[in-house]
């Protein structure tokens, strides 16, 4: 491999790149700074013009991560208009569609041990998304009496929680973790029990 040191056309994104193929091979602390810098093609001191070390280089991988998830939250919310109830659960069928296309920056964001707040700029990021479910899901309550009506970080974070959870047991390929049912049918029968469990949506006659 040559290695091309400083003068690579965009260093800073070929590690990133790097570093997400070995996030997917290795998971997100099973490689070396080196280890990116061989992958990317440059020397080991070409990384440290960009990142102090591993962890900084493993923030910059989820604030992209970050970026991309909210992108797709903001389109799924917004091909559900009107209907508050289609565009909720519009997000939660993007989450899934995220961890499965962009499986090394969902590593960075949830399971690399990396705090939110890490950067600034991974905080921002982070909050785009984050505020794309609450709108959801402040839009959704707006059905619920004021006095039953629970505070849509803790309504949205519910769901969240949700998602994540058939996506780390089912939707990653993961040994023993076969279902007769797809993460998809999983979670949207789920969000069905919350949200009757709310009085959102209707019992089943």
């Amino acid at each position: 491999m040559v290695k091309r040191g400083y003068h690579h056309g965009n260093l800073k994104q070929a590690l990133v790149d790097a570093a997400l193929r070995l996030i997917e091979e290795l998971g997100p602390t099973g490689f070396t700074l080196s280890e990116a810098a061989k992958t990317a093609g440059v020397t080991p001191a070409a990384v440290y013009r960009h990142f102090e070390g591993r962890e900084q280089l493993i923030a910059e991988c989820a604030r992209q991560g970050h970026e991309i998830f909210a992108d797709l939250m903001e389109h799924a919310y917004a091909e559900g208009q009107p209907s508050a109830l289609a565009a909720f659960e519009a997000t939660g069928r993007a989450y899934l569609a995220f961890a499965r296309k962009f499986p090394g920056h969902y590593m960075a964001m949830f399971e690399s041990g990396t705090a939110v707040n890490a950067t600034p700029e991974l905080a921002a990021a982070a909050g785009r998304s984050r505020a794309v479910l609450e709108r959801a899901a402040e839009a959704l309550s707006q059905h619920i009496p004021p006095e039953k009506r629970p505070p849509p970080a803790m309504f949205s974070a519910h769901i969240w929680a949700m998602s994540h959870g058939v996506v780390e047991l089912f939707a990653r390929g993961r040994p023993g973790a076969q279902s007769p049912f797809s993460p998809e049918d999983l979670l949207e029968a789920g969000i069905g029990i919350y949200l009757r469990g709310l009085g959102l949506i209707r019992p089943d006659s």
